[in-house]
């Protein structure tokens, strides 16, 4: 079983035509994705390797072919309007690549996105994948995922990659991996990711990788300690040896007050249970020492 995504899952590529949008959606299509449709103004008519249409309009596309996924390789400055479009003509889950995405824009999506009930993964994220179902939605290198029964969720797409890579070295397949997003605000936060995992029975356990600012860490120890989540849970907390004040990498990895600390991160997560991962070279072995 999976979250998220799986064999069903119809996909629309709004700005296929770019040269981000084509490199990726041939690697999904190559992975088994089912690629059905994508959209890009002034585009329509075209086909994309002989077995994708392209569609000048998002509504034209999801009316024709039935998508019910969406993911965006749009430039910044119009990747909220890409996102609003897909919502706007009922579908349910929208993937947003794109990094940069004015946080005021992000504002007013998600705020219309929680009045119509639609998922949101990213901005600024590598996508979802589910290996046993053999669907990919987003950037994630596909062969480096082994199928199986560990989730994971992370705020770092490199982070991510380095986990799965390790996992599978280890021989610990994967479920489903979702990369939430980098940015102060995203669509998905740790604690949907948790509750869509404890809810998958072919989940056993998820390894979370979280990063320095904000509080989405602390937010997860919270609901594991209220029961929200049961499973065993394995976390890396990166940034650890960062300055106060300076932005590692992502545009919400800073550090602006105790809480936005590793220290503090992985301090709540221990207390709520957690096995922790002393650094990202010991992912794949605490795993699976952890797991017997």
């Amino acid at each position: 079983m999976s979250i998220l995504v799986n064999k069903d899952t119809r996909l629309l590529v709004q700005g296929l035509t770019g040269n981000q949008g084509q490199f990726h959606t041939a690697q999904m299509l190559a992975y088994g994705t089912n690629v059905v449709a994508g959209a890009t103004p002034g585009r329509g008519g075209q086909t994309f390797q002989g077995v994708v249409p392209v569609y000048d309009e998002v509504e034209e596309a999801v009316a024709k072919t039935r998508a019910n996924a969406s993911v965006i390789f749009v430039p910044a400055p119009n990747a909220a309007d890409a996102v609003l479009e897909a919502a706007d003509v009922g579908v349910k889950l929208i993937v947003c690549i794109t990094e940069g995405v004015p946080a005021l824009d992000m504002v007013k999506v998600l705020h219309y996105l929680r009045e119509n009930d639609v998922t949101l993964i990213g901005p600024n994220c590598p996508g979802v994948i589910s290996p046993g179902q053999r669907c990919r939605v987003g950037i994630m290198p596909s062969e480096i995922h082994l199928p199986g029964r560990v989730g994971v969720a992370s705020r770092s797409g490199t982070l991510t990659y380095e986990a799965v890579y390790q996992l599978t070295q280890a021989g610990i397949g994967q479920s489903t991996c979702v990369g939430i997003g980098g940015d102060p605000l995203v669509g998905t936060n740790f604690v949907e990711a948790l509750a869509l995992f404890q809810d998958d029975p072919q989940t056993d356990a998820v390894v979370l990788i979280g990063e320095i600012g904000g509080i989405k860490e602390q937010q997860a120890a919270e609901f594991i300690r209220a029961g929200g989540f049961k499973k065993p849970l394995y976390a890396l907390v990166a940034g650890q040896s960062a300055p106060p004040g300076k932005r590692m990498g992502h545009a919400g990895a800073i550090i602006t007050g105790t809480a936005a600390l590793a220290s503090s991160k992985i301090a709540a997560l221990r207390e709520a249970g957690a096995t922790i991962i002393p650094g990202p070279a010991y992912i794949g072995d605490t795993v699976r020492r952890g797991m017997g």
